[in-house]
């Protein structure tokens, strides 16, 4: 079953911000994953120190979990140690970082918020004690740190946990925008399962999920496991998870409202309704759905009231692939930008009717939604 997300919903009605910026032509996460995660699996690329920090927790997730195989799991209680910083402090970790592994050949330390040690008020050292050891760490260590954010760049600690210094290998990993969400999707599909996922899947599975990059990597399973034989999955694939529990699904549903459909959309959400128990949580992600679609629409048709044309848009939205950005480019078609401030009012007002502010039945929030959404 796909999870349907919850997005934030703008406070305001005034759609003439930019949420979007062309991408500059850099590594991605994706890129500084792979790198890391061979440097980790290969003995001769090994570093004694790693430094995972970011906004994105799944590469730092996946990675850990790749450290943590490096030591078998007959060995771990003597060899293996995750430690958290707001339980420890920097002398107790340098102390177990120092030690050799018993009947092993590696240790592995995983400090998960490391920039939350405790401080060195009842004499346990400070965090600085790590730039000593980071410059000469034990051999037979892995030392994997990991945090959200780094020590500061201009300090001479800050310095040693970086790329500069042959016993470190530091990462970062930034949140990854929605519209990345579909190629990096496709990405994934094709290094973890050597799937071709086809665009349009990807865009849905994108709108559907959310920015969650691991619910979206669960479901990418979901789906290549599903065409375990075939190379590529299309869009009928994903289509046959999701209606695995009902006859009719969102899909079907954002098909006919772009269609301007009003008797079929409504058909369909009743149909929606009947087969399954659609509760306020279901509606609210529902929600979530379309206000993903229509953030495409809105950009595409705010771009196109400015006078660029259809690749100088592509190119400002940073979409690289030319049938994912047609794909958007037809559904923007359907839908004036002038009608954009009413579709986002009637999202906002179904979100918070499905919240408990309002008398309205689960069924009808829907239904009026839909009536709403096409005028």
């Amino acid at each position: 079953m796909v999870i349907l997300h919850q997005n934030r919903y703008p406070q305001t009605t005034d759609f003439s911000f930019n949420r979007f910026s062309s991408p500059l032509a850099k590594p991605t996460s994706i890129d500084f994953f792979k790198e890391t995660r061979k440097s980790i699996r290969f003995a001769e690329q090994r570093k004694p120190v790693y430094f995972f920090y970011g906004e994105e927790q799944f590469y730092m997730d996946k990675l850990q979990e790749e450290i943590t195989k490096l030591i078998p799991p007959e060995q771990r209680d003597f060899n293996y140690d995750l430690i958290y910083g707001r339980d420890a402090s920097p002398q107790q970790v340098l102390s177990i970082a120092r030690s050799f592994p018993m009947m092993s050949e590696l240790r592995v330390v995983i400090v998960r918020d490391f920039l939350q040690l405790k401080s060195a008020e009842e004499g346990d050292g400070a965090l600085s004690d790590f730039e000593h050891y980071v410059n000469t760490p034990n051999p037979s260590t892995i030392l994997c740190l990991i945090d959200s954010k780094r020590p500061d760049g201009r300090t001479s600690f800050g310095k040693s946990l970086s790329n500069k210094n042959s016993h470190v290998k530091a990462s970062y990993f930034e949140y990854l925008p929605d519209y990345k969400l579909p190629d990096w999707a496709i990405a994934w599909a094709k290094e973890v399962y050597n799937k071709e996922l086809d665009a349009r899947a990807a865009q849905i599975l994108t709108q559907l999920v959310g920015n969650n990059l691991q619910l979206l990597s669960t479901e990418i399973e979901k789906v290549c496991t599903f065409v375990d034989t075939e190379s590529r999955v299309s869009l009928d694939d994903v289509k046959k998870i999701i209606g695995s529990y009902r006859e009719y699904s969102v899909i079907e549903l954002k098909d006919a409202l772009f269609q301007r459909n009003l008797e079929k959309s409504l058909g369909i959400a009743e149909q929606m309704l009947l087969k399954s128990n659609i509760d306020a949580g279901e509606v609210i992600r529902t929600v979530g759905f379309f206000y993903s679609v229509f953030s495409d629409v809105w950009q595409i048709s705010r771009l196109k009231e400015k006078g660029l044309n259809k690749k100088q848009i592509q190119s400002e939205l940073g979409i690289k692939k030319d049938y994912l950005f047609n794909y958007k480019w037809q559904d923007a078609s359907q839908f004036q930008f002038s009608e954009m401030p009413r579709i986002f009012e009637a999202l906002m007002d179904a979100d918070r009717s499905a919240k408990g502010f309002s008398t309205l039945d689960t069924p009808s929030i829907l239904l009026l939604l839909i009536k709403r959404i096409l005028g």
